[in-house]
C-alpha cells in the first residue's frame, strides 16, 4: 500500500511538474492568446512596403476630402471671398508667409559710382537694377523693365523659374530663344515690368559642408521654423505689390506671371492677394498629389489637406487666372552629397485638362470667357511660348493693350553679376531666419503660456490642449480607428535567461506593428512584470537591441533588462532602408503628416496588446530609446499614455537648433536626413515643450559626453527647462526627472537609466 502510494504521488508530481513547464510562457512557441506568425522574409522590409502603399492611398484619396474644410458662398463676388477667408489665412500659415512686411515709398535702383543702374536701353523702354525692402533684412532684387512713355499701360511682375535669371527674361543674356523672353515681349507691348530674382537650384556645397541646392539650403532651417522659402519669395512679389497700390491708377492694373516654379509663386501669390487682378501660370498647374516625387523645396506641410492646384486657384477667384499648358523646366536631382532626390516633370495635357476643370467647378465658372482659362500651347516649347497666351495675359489686364510683334533685342551697357546678386539674397534670407531662432525660445513660451502648474490636477487639465494640437498639428494625425490587432508570434531566441519571440500585429490596413518580445524564464504562474519597450535606432532593428545582428552602441540593452527580471519589447520602426524610408516622410507631409503619424498608432497597438498579456502588469510599461529611439521617446510618450515613464538616449538637445542653424556644426542643415525637418517646432514644441507633455510620469536623458549630437552645455541648458518644470513648478519628487552625463560616445550606457527603471517600475535589482 504505501508503494502504491509513492508511486501514485511520484506520477502526481511529475505530472504538476510537467504541466507547470508546459504552461510556462518560456517554454511556448508562440506567446499566450496569438496565432502562429508564418510571415516569411524581411518582415522589417514588409512593414515599410505596407506603410507605402497605406501613404498612396492616403494621398490618392486626399481631393476627396478636401471639400470638408470649404464653404464657399456663390450669392455675390464679396460674400465668396469672405467665405474662402479662413482657406486663405491657411494657406499663408503653411506657406510661411506670416511676418509683417516693410512698407516703402519707392524702390531703390542699385548703382555704384562706377556702374549706372542702367543694364540696357531699348527703343522703347530702359532696363534698371533695382531692389525693395521686404521683411526685416530681407530685399528683393532683380531687373526693371521701364517704358520711355511713362509708367506702362499696365504693372506686371514677371517671375522665374529657378533655372532661369531675370537677364535671360529681359532678352539680355543667353539661354533663351527670343519667343521665350516674354517679359521683354510685354515691355515691348508698353507693360512696365518688373523680374524679381529666385533661389535657383545650383548645387553647394554651401559654406564648405552640404552638397545640396540653394533652394534646398534655405527651405531647411526655415520649414523648422514655420518659414519657407516659397512664402519668402512670395512675400517679395507681394511687396511689390504692396507698393503699387500706393498709385490708385494701378489698383485694377496688376498682373503676375511665371514659367515652372515662377508658375507655381504666381499662383500661391495671386491666391493669397486679391490685389492681383490675372495670374498666368505656365508648366506647373496639374494634379498636386505627386508633389513628394518634386523638390524638397516644394514640399507644404498639409498641402493636401486643403489644397490642389485647382482649391488654390479657387482662392484667386473672381480674378482671373490662365493656365497655360506647357513644357516644364524638366531636370532630375540624383540626391547625392546629402540632398533630397527629385525630378521635374512636364505635367501631361490631361491632368492640366482635369485639374483645370476641377477648378473651373469649384468656382461655378465653366463659359468659354470663364476667368479661369486654359491655353494649351506646343508641348515641345518653353515658358509661355504662347503668344496666344500673352495676347490673352495682356488684354486681361488691360483690354486696350495688344502684343506687338518682337523687335531687335536691346543693347547691354553692363552685365550684371547674377552670382553675387543670389550670394546676397541667400545671405538675408538665412540671416532672417537665423533671427528667428534666436527668438524661437519667447515665441514658444507665448504658445505655452496657457499650461497652469498651480497643481498636478490643473497641470494635466490644461496640457490636454497642447497634446491635442501636438497630435494634430505637428504629428499629424489618421482619424481612423486601429485594426483588431490579430496578433501573431513565434519563438525566435532562446537563452538560459529568457525566450525571444517576434511579434506582429495588424495596425491600420497594410499597416503592422512588428517586434520582439523578451519574456524571463523565472516567471511565475499568476506573476505580472513591469515591461520595457527598447527602441532602436537609425537602420537599426529590434535584433540589434539584443546582440544579436547590430551595433555596440545598444549594449544589449534589452537583452540586458531580460536578464534583470524585466519583459522587454523592441519594436522595429520606420526609420530604415534610407530613402525608401525617407519618402515615406516626403509622402506624409503633404497631407499634414509625419512618420510619427504611422508610429504612434503602432506603439499604441503594441502596448494595448502588451496590457493584455495576462504576465504584464498594464500600468507598469515604460519606454527607453536611443538615438532615432530618443526622438521616439520624445514624441510618442505624450500621446501613448499606456507608457508610464520615458528615457531619451543619445538624442535629446535644443532639437529646434539642431535642425535650424546653419552656424553650428551640429546642425542637420548640413546632413543627409533630409527627411528630419517637423514643420514650425520653432513656434511650437521643442524638446523641453514635449518633455512637458510627458509629465508628471517619470523622464530621464542618458548624455554621453562624447555624444555628437550636441555639447553639453546645449543638452544642459534644455533639460534644465525640464527640471525646473518637474521639481521647481510641479515639486514632483527630485528622482522623477533626472539626466545621466557619461564619459563615453552615442550609446546605451545603462547605467543609472536603468537604475531609473528599478526605482519607478517598482522591480527589485537582482
Amino acid at each position: 500500500m504505501k508503494l502504491l502510494l509513492l508511486a501514485v504521488a511520484t506520477v502526481s508530481l511529475t505530472l504538476s511538474s510537467f504541466f507547470c513547464r508546459a504552461e510556462s510562457t518560456s517554454d511556448l512557441q508562440t506567446v499566450i492568446g496569438t496565432q502562429p506568425l508564418t510571415m516569411e522574409g524581411d518582415i522589417a522590409s514588409n512593414l515599410v512596403a505596407g506603410v507605402d502603399r497605406f501613404l498612396v492611398r492616403e494621398l490618392e484619396g486626399s481631393e476627396a476630402l478636401r471639400d470638408r474644410y470649404w464653404k464657399r458662398d456663390y450669392t455675390s463676388a464679396e460674400a465668396y471671398r469672405a467665405s474662402i477667408t479662413t482657406n486663405r489665412a491657411r494657406l499663408a500659415h503653411i506657406l510661411g508667409v506670416r511676418d509683417p512686411r516693410v512698407p516703402f515709398q519707392s524702390p531703390e535702383l542699385v548703382a555704384t559710382l562706377s556702374d549706372s543702374a542702367v543694364i540696357s536701353r531699348a527703343k522703347d523702354y530702359d532696363i534698371l537694377a533695382f531692389r525693395w525692402p521686404v521683411l526685416d533684412g530681407i530685399h528683393g532684387e532683380g531687373l526693371l523693365l521701364a517704358p520711355h512713355s511713362g509708367l506702362g499701360i499696365a504693372q506686371v511682375i514677371v517671375i522665374p523659374d529657378p533655372t532661369q535669371t531675370p537677364e535671360q527674361l529681359a532678352g539680355i543674356a543667353e539661354g533663351l530663344p527670343p519667343h521665350e523672353q516674354y517679359a521683354r515681349r510685354l515691355a515691348e507691348s508698353g507693360c512696365r515690368v518688373f523680374i524679381p530674382a529666385v533661389i535657383s537650384r545650383g548645387m553647394g556645397p554651401y559654406k564648405g559642408k552640404a552638397h545640396i541646392t540653394a533652394r534646398e539650403f534655405l527651405y531647411r532651417p526655415a520649414y523648422e521654423l514655420g518659414r519657407h522659402i516659397i512664402g519668402y519669395e512670395v512675400q517679395k512679389v507681394l511687396a511689390l505689390v504692396d507698393w503699387l497700390q500706393l498709385d490708385p491708377q494701378f489698383k485694377d492694373a496688376v498682373g503676375v506671371m511665371g514659367w515652372g516654379d515662377g508658375g507655381m509663386l504666381a499662383l500661391y501669390s495671386a491666391a493669397l492677394d486679391p490685389r492681383i487682378r490675372v495670374a498666368c501660370v505656365s508648366g506647373y498647374f496639374s494634379d498636386r498629389r505627386s508633389i513628394w516625387q518634386q523638390p524638397v523645396d516644394r514640399n507644404v506641410f498639409g498641402l493636401l489637406d486643403q489644397f490642389g492646384d485647382a482649391e488654390v486657384a479657387s482662392l484667386i477667384f473672381p480674378n482671373r487666372l490662365i493656365i497655360e499648358a506647357s513644357k516644364a523646366p524638366e531636370a532630375t536631382y540624383s540626391g547625392q552629397g546629402g540632398g533630397a532626390p527629385a525630378q521635374v516633370v512636364t505635367p501631361s495635357v490631361q491632368d492640366v485638362r482635369r485639374e483645370v476643370g476641377r477648378a473651373q467647378q469649384l468656382c461655378r465658372s465653366t463659359d468659354p470667357d470663364s476667368t479661369i482659362q486654359l491655353i494649351e500651347s506646343d508641348q515641345g516649347t518653353g515658358p509661355s511660348g504662347s503668344s496666344a497666351t500673352l495676347e490673352k495675359f495682356l488684354t486681361m489686364l488691360q483690354p486696350r493693350a495688344h502684343l506687338i510683334p518682337s523687335g531687335a533685342a536691346a543693347s547691354v551697357t553692363r552685365k550684371p553679376d547674377s552670382s553675387a546678386r543670389e550670394a546676397r539674397q541667400m545671405e538675408e534670407i538665412d540671416q532672417f531666419t537665423q533671427r528667428l531662432l534666436v527668438d524661437s525660445p519667447f515665441v514658444r513660451a507665448e504658445f505655452m503660456k496657457g499650461i497652469d502648474t498651480s497643481s498636478i490636477d490643473r497641470f494635466e487639465e490644461t496640457t490636454g490642449p497642447y497634446r491635442e494640437f501636438f497630435a494634430r498639428e505637428v504629428i499629424g494625425r489618421f482619424d481612423q480607428p486601429l485594426l483588431a490587432a490579430n496578433p501573431r508570434s513565434r519563438k525566435s531566441f532562446d537563452n538560459d535567461k529568457w525566450a525571444g519571440y517576434e511579434v506582429v500585429l495588424d495596425v491600420f490596413p497594410d499597416v503592422i506593428a512588428y517586434g520582439l518580445l523578451l519574456v524571463p524564464k523565472d516567471l511565475k504562474p499568476g506573476e505580472k512584470r513591469p515591461v520595457v519597450v527598447c527602441q532602436h535606432g537609425l537602420e537599426g532593428r529590434p535584433q540589434d537591441t539584443i546582440g544579436q545582428s547590430g551595433s555596440r552602441v545598444y549594449a544589449a540593452f534589452s537583452a540586458q533588462l531580460a536578464g534583470r527580471g524585466f519583459i522587454t519589447f523592441a519594436p522595429q520602426n520606420l526609420y530604415i532602408f534610407e530613402d525608401r524610408f525617407r519618402t515615406l516622410q516626403r509622402k506624409a507631409n503633404p497631407l499634414g503628416k509625419t512618420l510619427f503619424s504611422i508610429i504612434i498608432p503602432q506603439h499604441q497597438q503594441i502596448t494595448d496588446w502588451l496590457k493584455t498579456l495576462p504576465f504584464v502588469d498594464p500600468q507598469r510599461i515604460g519606454f527607453y530609446g536611443l538615438s532615432y529611439g530618443g526622438k521616439s521617446a520624445m514624441r510618442i510618450p505624450p500621446l501613448v499614455t499606456n507608457y508610464c515613464l520615458s528615457i531619451c538616449s543619445g538624442d535629446f538637445n535644443d532639437w529646434v537648433w539642431k535642425n535650424a542653424s546653419t552656424r553650428s556644426p551640429y546642425s542637420y542643415v548640413w546632413m543627409r536626413e533630409y527627411e528630419i525637418f517637423e514643420f514650425d517646432l520653432g513656434s511650437t514644441f521643442n524638446y523641453s515643450e514635449m518633455a512637458a507633455l510627458i509629465a508628471p510620469r517619470p523622464f530621464m536623458v542618458e548624455r554621453g559626453h562624447f555624444d555628437g549630437v550636441a555639447p553639453d552645455e546645449t543638452v544642459a541648458y534644455e533639460f534644465a527647462k525640464v527640471q525646473h518644470l518637474y521639481a521647481g513648478q510641479l515639486h514632483l519628487p527630485p528622482n522623477d526627472c533626472q539626466i545621466e552625463f557619461f564619459r563615453g560616445p552615442h550609446q546605451v550606457h545603462g547605467v543609472g537609466t536603468f537604475d531609473f527603471l528599478h526605482e519607478h517600475l517598482h522591480w527589485p535589482k537582482r
